[in-house]
C-alpha cells in the first residue's frame, strides 16, 4: 500500500487541517477537529470562513517553508491561524480587507511558531501554546482601535435568567465554547463530544475548568452575564487540559484551574483583552515552578 502522504495528498491536507482545529484544545484527533468545526457551524456560521482561511494559510505557509512534516500533520501549524481567523471575523465586518488581514496574520503565526518550537526542543524553552495568536491578536485589536475601523457589534444580551440547574449547565457548556468565541451551549456540547472522542480525561478536566470558572464568578459576585456566558471558564478549561496531559497527579490541573481564574481579571485591569493569555501564563508558571523544584531536589541530594 502506498503511503498516505503520496497516494492521497488531499486527504492528508484535510487531516492536517482538522487536526489544527483539534489542537485548539491540545488534541490531534481529526475527529475531534471535525466536531470543533461543527461547533463553529452551529454556534456562529459567519465565523467559519475566516477560521478555514486562517487554518489553511498557516498550514500552507508551514508546508512552503518545509517545516517538519510530522508537526504539520498533527495540526501544530494550524490552530493559531484558525484562532486569528475567528477573532478577526468576530471583530471586523467582511470587506476586501478582512481576508488580507487573516492571511497575513495567519502566515505570520507560523513564522513565529517555527523558531519557538525549535528552541523549545533544543534549548528547553517553554511551550508556545497559543502565544502567536495572542501576540498578533493584541496587535490587530490595537490597530483596529487606533484606525477606528468599524467593528461588528454583538447583539445586546437578554436579561439575566434566574439561576437554576439548567442555566448553570448551559453556562458550563458556554465556557467550553468561549475558547473559540462561541456562546452557544449546543456548540459547547459539540466541543465536549470532540474532547471525549479524543481523550476522555481531557473532557473531564475541561468540564471541571469551566465549572470552576463559573463557581468562582458567582461566589465572588462577578457580573452574572459574563459568568453565564462562560467568559470566566475557558482559560481554566484550557489550563486544566494542558496540565492534565503532563501531570498524572490531579493537583497540577486543579492548581492550574485556580491560577488561571486568578490571572484572568488582571488583564481587564490593565486594559488588555485576556484572550488565552491566562492559560498560557498558568502553564508557564506551573512548569517553571516544577522545573525549579526538581532542580532544588537534585541539588540537595547527597552525591557521596
Amino acid at each position: 500500500m502506498l503511503p498516505l502522504t503520496t497516494a492521497f495528498p488531499a486527504l492528508q491536507s484535510l487531516r492536517a487541517l482538522l487536526s489544527g482545529f483539534a489542537q485548539i484544545f491540545l488534541q490531534q484527533h481529526p475527529g475531534c477537529g471535525l466536531l470543533v468545526l461543527l461547533a463553529i457551524l452551529v454556534g456562529a456560521p459567519e465565523l467559519l470562513a475566516g477560521a478555514l482561511l486562517g487554518g489553511l494559510t498557516s498550514t500552507l505557509v508551514a508546508q512552503r517553508r518545509s517545516y517538519p512534516p510530522a508537526d504539520i500533520a498533527i495540526g501544530l501549524y494550524g490552530y493559531n491561524g484558525i484562532l486569528l481567523g475567528l477573532l478577526l471575523s468576530l471583530k471586523l465586518p467582511w470587506t476586501p480587507l478582512l481576508p488580507v488581514l487573516i492571511v497575513t496574520s495567519a502566515g505570520l503565526s507560523s513564522l513565529l511558531l517555527a523558531p519557538w518550537m525549535q528552541r523549545m526542543r533544543q534549548q528547553g524553552w517553554l511551550p508556545a501554546f497559543t502565544f502567536p495568536f495572542v501576540l498578533l491578536g493584541w496587535l490587530l485589536l490595537a490597530l483596529t482601535a487606533q484606525l477606528q475601523w468599524p467593528t461588528d457589534t454583538p447583539p445586546a444580551p437578554p436579561g439575566i435568567p434566574e439561576l437554576n440547574a439548567l442555566q448553570l449547565l448551559l453556562a458550563v457548556l458556554r465556557g467550553l465554547g468561549q475558547v473559540i468565541f462561541l456562546d452557544s451551549p449546543l456548540a459547547g456540547l459539540c466541543l465536549l463530544l470532540g474532547l471525549r472522542l479524543a481523550d476522555g480525561r481531557a473532557a473531564f478536566w475541561a468540564l471541571l475548568g469551566s465549572s470552576g470558572g463559573l463557581a468562582l464568578a458567582i461566589t465572588q459576585g462577578w457580573p452574572d452575564e459574563g459568568a453565564l456566558a462562560g467568559l470566566f471558564g475557558y482559560n481554566a478549561s484550557l489550563a486544566a487540559i494542558a496540565l492534565a496531559q503532563v501531570h498524572r497527579n490531579p493537583l497540577a490541573p486543579a492548581a492550574g484551574i485556580l491560577l488561571a481564574l486568578i490571572l484572568q481579571p488582571g488583564f481587564s485591569a490593565v486594559g488588555l483583552p485576556a484572550l488565552t493569555m491566562p492559560f498560557i501564563l498558568t502553564c508557564w508558571l506551573i512548569r517553571a515552578g516544577a522545573q525549579s523544584w526538581q532542580r532544588a531536589v537534585k541539588d540537595s541530594t547527597p552525591t557521596g
